[in-house]
């Protein structure tokens, strides 16, 4: 029998359900959050050990039972070895290797901090997230070991380090590998951790200056975990429909990076209680990924848009067998509705589903999947039930349905705020509601549709590009006298960077370029560059007119506000 999502909600997070609600203080704010979750991620991987394939990458194949063996050696270790206490925080920075997973793990279930640091960044980048997070070890494979090299001299901590070129210097004080097998395999009874511990730090570029470290609790990343697995019992009750029994182990194709609350939270931490196999790829290849999914029976994938745009066309051209597939979620970035259609169409069995969320959410907010997000493909969904949703007006004013203004967000899974940076905190939150910068509107039906945002940021391929990082980027360079950085239309990726720069001579792009890569990341560093001999326009207040300049690359580039 099937019945309104309200009903659905409230008959599963009743007092005696499996998903009761309780009332609670979280990071000193009152909020809903779930009655029987685990109380700290330690406990949530020492419940769910078995001998099911956990981890696949390439030809390694590790079992749940193996990788929390292996994690709890490393936190050992990093306690005897590396002085690593309660409250310590501990950088990771590496492809999707098993050895971050591990990493993250071992970092969470002692006590300490995981502090996901973007594996794109460059030389400046890392030295700024390691100094500002104040990480006393930084876990990293041989590409940033290398790109550590310049500085590791100013920095004042242990370096770890994994799937090294033997070719290349070893910067590193302690082999991975070498430190777990040395180290005692006992459990972590030493380790006093609690709900309201922190439990990670993730930077995610603002609109303003350097990235900020969003940190979370233990309890913020279980209720979103949890708010998943509530949100598609909902659904199925909604429909009048049962949860399918799975015939086989259910297996999800890891290709967002970890250092994403997307990938560590949907991809990867979901996977602890589902049982679920994760197959990690070195990069993404859309043709690559067919494979996998056929060899290894692959049933979900999340990726932004331009990624599951990817396995489309490469689904179309192949003729493998992707019957297993049966769910393809999105996020980070709007699919067009036309890639939405194409879901449903291209794969046998899969139906699709996105969701809007951030790093400040821990990646959960709103969701929508299935016939309801084809019948909606522009929507992000409906709220998740431990989370409240607003949309204000520029006074800060609740509006009315139907309405745009700018969303905020409030409960359990939303951050405790920035590491270390107290004025960031005090623009951010508002009466314990997060201002997301995000334009947006819901329905007379509870649907939310982002339409905009505030924030002066390029959302590349679901990758957040502050148009301020990049302007000081360029204006270190001492033949540039103005710069605006802004977001480019693009079809695949949703959208590029821009930028226009004012210099008394015509610079070549490809110098200006490799200055920038020694800068910043090279996912940062802009697609499209104009010039002008001219200083660039202001508006009445003074600032650089970007919205002009942005318009005036659009139209020399022949591209329109719908591109994308």
């Amino acid at each position: 029998m099937s019945m309104t999502r309200a009903e659905a909600l409230a008959q599963l997070t009743a007092p005696d359900a499996p998903y009761a609600l309780t009332q609670g203080l979280i990071n000193g704010r009152d909020c809903r959050y779930f009655a029987n979750a685990p109380l700290t991620l330690g406990q949530l991987y020492s419940e769910n050990i078995s001998d099911l394939t956990f981890l696949v990458f390439e030809e390694e194949r590790l079992s749940f039972s193996e990788v929390h063996k292996r994690a709890m050696r490393l936190a050992n270790a990093l306690r005897t070895r590396c002085g690593i206490t309660h409250g310590d925080r501990v950088a990771i920075s590496m492809r999707n290797y098993p050895e971050w997973i591990i990493s993250f793990m071992a970092v969470t279930s002692m006590g300490a901090v995981a502090v996901a640091m973007n594996a794109l960044w460059q030389t400046d980048e890392i030295e700024y997230g390691l100094k500002h997070s104040g990480s006393k070890v930084f876990i990293a494979d041989g590409e940033r070991l290398q790109r550590v090299a310049p500085i590791r001299d100013q920095l004042d901590l242990q370096l770890i380090g994994t799937r090294n070129d033997p070719s290349q210097s070893d910067q590193s004080d302690f082999d991975f590998a070498s430190l777990i097998s040395a180290s005692e395999g006992t459990d972590l009874g030493w380790a006093n951790v609690g709900p309201d511990d922190y439990a990670t730090i993730f930077y995610t570029s603002g609109s303003t200056g350097h990235p900020k470290g969003a940190v979370s609790c233990h309890r913020n990343i279980l209720s979103a975990l949890f708010s998943w697995e509530l949100d598609l019992a909902a659904r199925h009750l909604e429909l009048g429909i049962s949860a399918p029994t799975p015939t086989e182990q259910p297996a999800t194709l890891l290709a967002v990076p970890l250092f994403h609350a997307t990938g560590s939270h949907a991809v990867y931490l979901q996977s602890y209680r589902a049982q679920r196999k994760i197959v990690a790829m070195y990069r993404w290849d859309p043709k690559a990924a067919v494979s996998l999914i056929e060899a290894e029976r692959i049933s979900s994938f999340v990726a932004p848009a331009a990624m599951t745009g990817d396995l489309i066309e490469a689904g179309k051209q192949a003729s493998a067998d992707l019957s297993t597939l049966l769910s393809v979620g999105g996020g980070g970035a709007p699919r067009a509705p036309a890639q939405v259609s194409n879901i449903a169409t291209t794969f046998k069995q899969a139906m699709p589903s996105t969701g809007w969320g951030m790093t400040e959410t821990n990646a959960i907010g709103t969701g929508i999947g299935g016939d309801d997000y084809l019948a909606r493909p522009a929507s992000s969904g409906r709220c998740s039930a431990v989370l409240d949703i607003k949309v204000v007006d520029d006074e800060g004013r609740d509006l009315p349905a139907g309405a745009r203004g700018e969303l905020r967000i409030r409960g359990a899974s939303v951050i405790a705020g920035y590491w270390e940076r107290p004025e960031a905190n005090a623009e951010a939150f508002e009466d314990g509601w997060l201002k997301t910068g995000d334009v947006a509107y819901i329905d007379a039906e509870g649907y939310v549709y982002i339409v905009d945002r505030i924030k002066d940021l390029v959302i590349r391929g679901g990758e957040n590009i502050g148009c301020a990082e990049v302007e000081a980027a360029l204006l270190s360079h001492s033949d540039i006298i103005e710069a605006s950085a802004y977001a480019v239309p693009d079809e695949r990726l949703g959208e590029e960077v821009g930028a226009t720069i004012y210099t008394e001579s015509m610079m070549d792009e490809d110098s200006i370029r490799a200055y920038l890569s020694a800068q910043i990341a090279k996912f940062k560093i802009p697609r499209y560059l104009s010039q002008s001999a001219t200083p660039l326009p202001r508006i009445a207040s003074g600032k650089i007119n970007k919205r002009q300049l942005r318009a005036e690359a659009i139209s020399r580039l022949g591209l329109s506000e719908e591109t994308a």
